[in-house]
């Protein structure tokens, strides 16, 4: 036996033994918890080279420690490393299985592969059903995912994989599917409520949608959002409105730069500016963090106000400015007719992409520079945007440079630019003001080739280009072909009846378009009124002007005075022409006195006529028109003087009358012929060409 003594001490020995040892496992431990927290820390800064030095560097690692790397890689976009840690792990738990799945729908590796990897797990849980099911929807393979949904265990498969596919559903714009899937789930969160919320929302079903919110059980920022969202997407301003201020007062829940976001674009969108400066207020008063982002959409809805100098000061006070912030004040700056400080800003920006150079692109085309449009385009770094094209084809479209839009088109296809349905209607546009038929048939055929012949923007180019054209039964078939018309299809169909001279036609589709109960605008109005005029209904014609105001609060333009003039002019009835410009509540245009210069000089009414040409004089000082019609009307009457008069002050003012024009199309090129003109290289041809075909007609007439 041991003495006493030295008992005691091998006792104490073993003692402080194992508690030594207990530390040091203790502080292992810690290590190791230490490291995966840096791992996952440096995984998220994207940081991954830190995240793979403490990796490596640790001495022990357990299958957190595998996993948090793993998870790194695949959120950095590093799959194929993610997969080489996957496959050299020790051991593997459902959270490493779950971490690689989720890697591989991230990374969008193919779909395939992946439920391959799913297939293979020897133990699934909840993320792992929910993370393939989301893999399924985000590729569209919906078929795959509802059969796996009805796979799932029932004790996993609420809320987790029923949200998923409800979000799917929603985001698809299937919503029968997602309230089907809704209707059977046995146990929901606040997420299933706001995918069905955000669904209905998204439709316009915003009645459902309140019902729904009023039967939550639980809201958050999110469901409150979603609901204003809904309001304000509809335009009712209000509702959102005071959706927002019941937000305000509810304690458990703090309003988000999200749901200020979407209340200062509403405001923006739909000229709400007294609300945006009491939002702005509040902001401010309420401390809420502006970031980026919030920021940007004020300056958006500062500009949309015309409020170009709030909005440059909100830029300013940004400290790191993003390239939507650039843009957004630039764009305001075009916007507000300020080309020239929006191309400094331009100059200024660290960073310009696509939508740097388009807007720029688009506010030298508004403000007429279309060759400094035209400029910027070439120095553009990639020129393989349609977005970009677009902006110059219709800039030129705009500009009347039609001709060159077509050839910009042409140049556009042979790079490999797809156009996209703005372009095809600026160019489409651009053939019908030169009443090229085949020119636009040709377009035609390049829409039904790229397969976009039911884009409705489309649709109704086409119906007027052939219209403008004169193909009156084509644009009528391509018209009835549309499956939903809008306003815009009603009004390029109803105007092209009436500029051929089918007035009944035109008010007979005016009638369709009031069964439809489609509310008719300015343009559909100048088409009915000069389809009035073609035909000669006058009291038909005013009693369609008289409820422009009475039943569709529309105030009538100067066109619409215009045409009014036209037909009461045709009718012989001048005096109540007149008394109708004297009653105008704005000035009249060149349009209204070229109209009643016309009708003068058809019913050879000189008093008339002098002051139509006075006043249209005064408006165009270059136009030829008056003095050419005063000096008509003088002879017809008489009057050598007064008509010799008129051809001296003509003279004296070096006006000129335009010559006629006319085009043909030469082997893709536009061949113009100007009245008078001989310049052309080959004239002597043409002109013994045409002797030919006058000698011709001579002998058919006997």
């Amino acid at each position: 036996m041991l003495a006493p003594k030295r008992a005691c001490m091998h006792v104490c020995i073993r003692f402080f033994s194992a508690s030594s040892i207990s530390k040091q496992t203790t502080k292992a431990r810690n290590s190791v918890i230490y490291s995966n927290t840096l791992i996952t820390k440096h995984g998220k800064n994207g940081d991954i080279k830190a995240a793979e030095s403490v990796f490596n560097r640790m001495p022990c690692k357990n299958i957190i420690s595998w996993t948090a790397m793993l998870t790194a890689y695949a959120a950095n976009g590093l799959i194929k490393k993610a997969r080489k840690v996957f496959d050299e792990m020790p051991e593997r738990s459902v959270a490493s299985w779950n971490a690689i799945l989720s890697g591989y729908i991230r990374n969008r590796v193919g779909v395939d592969e992946t439920l391959k990897i799913f297939l293979e797990m020897p133990e699934r849980n909840a993320v792992s059903y929910g993370v393939m099911l989301n893999g399924l929807v985000q590729a569209g393979r919906f078929d795959k995912a509802e059969k796996l949904y009805n796979e799932v265990p029932l004790s996993l498969r609420d809320p987790v994989s029923s949200n998923v596919l409800i979000s799917g559903y929603v985001k698809m714009g299937k919503l029968e599917e997602a309230v089907r899937v809704f209707e059977g789930m046995g146990e929901r969160n606040v997420v299933s409520w706001s995918s069905m919320l955000d669904g209905y929302c998204k439709e316009g079903k915003i009645s459902e949608a309140r019902e729904l919110f009023s039967k939550m059980p639980e809201r958050n920022v999110i469901t409150w959002t979603c609901m204003i969202h809904g309001y304000l997407k509809m335009g009712c301003f209000e509702d959102g409105f005071r959706f927002f201020l019941r937000l305000r007062h509810e304690d458990s829940v703090v309003v988000s730069s999200n749901t200020m976001t979407i209340l200062f674009e509403a405001c923006g969108r739909l000229g709400r500016y007294v609300e945006a400066c009491q939002l702005h207020a509040l902001v401010l008063q309420m401390g809420l963090v502006l970031d980026v982002f919030l920021r940007n959409t004020v300056i958006t809805m500062y500009c949309r106000f015309g409020c170009i100098d709030a909005a440059a000061n909100i830029f300013h006070m940004i400290d790191k400015k993003d390239t939507v912030s650039w843009n957004s004040i630039i764009a305001g700056y075009v916007q507000s007719g300020d080309v020239d400080q929006a191309f400094e800003l331009f100059k200024k920006m660290p960073e310009k992409d696509v939508v740097s150079w388009t807007t720029m692109i688009k506010g030298f085309s508004s403000n007429g520079s279309i060759e400094k449009s035209i400029e910027l385009f070439e120095m553009m770094p990639d020129q393989g945007d349609d977005v970009a094209w677009t902006a110059v084809i219709s800039g030129l479209e705009n500009n009347g440079e039609y001709e060159k839009a077509i050839c910009w088109f042409m140049t556009m296809l042979r790079r490999d630019v797809r156009p996209n349905p703005l372009t095809f209607s600026s160019v489409l546009s651009s053939s019908a003001s030169l009443a090229i038929l085949n020119q636009g048939q040709q377009l035609h055929a390049h829409v039904l080739k790229m397969n976009v012949e039911y884009d409705l923007s489309i649709q109704n180019s086409l119906v007027s280009m052939y219209s403008k054209c004169g193909s009156l039964g084509d644009a009528y078939r391509i018209f009835e072909s549309i499956s939903d018309p809008n306003v815009v299809s009603f009004n390029s169909m109803l105007t092209g009846f009436s500029q051929n001279g089918y007035g009944n036609e035109a008010l007979s589709l005016f009638k369709e378009m009031e069964e439809k109960c489609l509310n008719p605008n300015e343009i559909t109005f100048l088409g009915v009124l000069s389809a009035c005029t073609h035909v000669g209904l006058v009291e038909e014609g005013w009693h369609h002007f008289r409820s422009m105001k009475c039943s569709y609060n529309i105030e009538p333009g100067p066109d619409h005075y215009a045409c009014m003039v036209d037909l009461l002019g045709r009718a012989g009835l001048l005096n109540e022409a007149i008394k109708l410009i004297n009653r105008m509540p704005v000035e009249p245009h060149s349009g209204v006195w070229g109209a009643l210069l016309a009708a003068s000089k058809t019913f050879l009414r000189v008093d008339i006529a002098k002051v139509a040409a006075q006043h249209l004089s005064d408006l165009e000082p270059s136009n030829a028109t008056p003095y050419v019609v005063l000096s008509d009307l003088y002879s017809i009457a008489g009057e050598k003087e007064d008509e010799e008069q008129v051809r001296i002050v003509k003279k004296m003012k070096g006006i000129k009358k335009s010559p006629g024009c006319s085009w043909i199309i030469v082997k893709d090129k536009i061949v113009l012929f100007l009245s008078g003109d001989q310049s052309h290289v080959e004239f002597a041809d043409i002109k013994g060409s045409l002797r030919l075909i006058l000698d011709e007609m001579k002998q058919k007439e006997f």
